[in-house]
């Protein structure tokens, strides 16, 4: 369903009893909440959590900002690499305040938060900025955007900033199965019948390239977030993969450091997705945080 949020229109999938304990998932660059696998959000149902799920502004079936025209992503990262600012159409800190507007929209006061690649760069902003609205905080395979963190392998920069062949499904599905195989576990490897359907579905619902080129023009002009996480009050879990090729896994151990309380799942196999076999380890960990508070 749509909601008016920060004054934009968002789209929103919730799940679960009104009553029961609100958990925001906050999904990546480019993805949708659909990207939220159902298997972990009926966990996370029968847990005890009525789940929230938003598309992203630029992203899915939300309101985008194609009025700003296409970033050139080579340029950025240029002068990202030469440590000069990054100017974007919109931050990151724009993107939790859409996250705070779906909760005031729904009438929630507080919610239990967790956000994974680029939604736990927003889910930062929203923890820091806006402590009293957050219960506890899940940060998935995310980083602080420190300079010294080591960053992502070469073949995976190039994997980013390449595009499908074309805009057919088939070429698209093609680029980012190719991309996903990349980055995700290689200890639990993607059965290719069904990762095909779902990047099949994913990409019939939307697909909005030149949204997520502004999207990681945001990441980029965001910078290092590491003052501002001194800020954040809630219990914080740091989940993330030991053999993560995009972020690292020394971004994860700095964020806990970084986090006051902040506590720490390194998943030995993992890369820079949500595996099946893992998915109940994720639903505990969310589950236990939230009982911490």
């Amino acid at each position: 369903m749509k909601l008016a949020a920060n004054g934009l229109q968002l789209e929103v999938d919730i799940q679960g009893p009104p009553g029961a304990e609100p958990l925001l998932l906050v999904m990546g660059l480019g993805m949708q909440l659909t990207g939220w696998p159902e298997a972990l959000v009926a966990d996370l149902v029968a847990r005890g959590f009525c789940v929230i799920r938003l598309d992203n502004r630029d992203a899915g079936l939300s309101q985008g900002f194609d009025e700003a025209g296409v970033p050139s992503l080579w340029r950025a990262a240029m002068r990202h690499t030469l440590h000069l600012p990054v100017r974007a159409p919109y931050g990151l800190a724009d993107m939790a305040a859409d996250a705070l507007g779906v909760l005031d929209a729904l009438g929630v006061r507080s919610a239990h938060v967790c956000g994974a690649s680029m939604g736990g760069m927003i889910a930062q902003h929203l923890a820091a900025r806006h402590p009293q609205r957050v219960r506890s905080l899940t940060l998935m395979m995310t980083t602080s955007g420190a300079r010294h963190l080591p960053q992502p392998r070469p073949a995976v920069q190039l994997a980013l900033m390449a595009r499908p062949r074309s805009d057919a499904q088939a070429d698209v599905v093609a680029h980012l199965e190719k991309l996903l195989r990349l980055i995700g576990s290689p200890a639990y490897p993607a059965d290719p019948v069904l990762l095909r359907q779902r990047l099949q579905d994913t990409v019939q619902r939307a697909f909005r390239p030149q949204g997520t080129a502004r999207q990681l023009l945001a990441v980029a002009a965001d910078g290092d977030r590491s003052p501002l996480l001194g800020a954040i009050q809630a219990p914080t879990l740091v989940l993330h993969g030991l053999a993560d090729p995009l972020v690292p896994p020394a971004a994860g151990q700095h964020l806990q450091q970084l986090i006051r309380h902040a506590t720490l799942d390194l998943v030995p196999g993992m890369g820079h997705d949500l595996p099946n076999e893992l998915l109940p380890r994720m639903a505990q960990g969310i589950a236990a945080l939230a009982g911490r508070r």
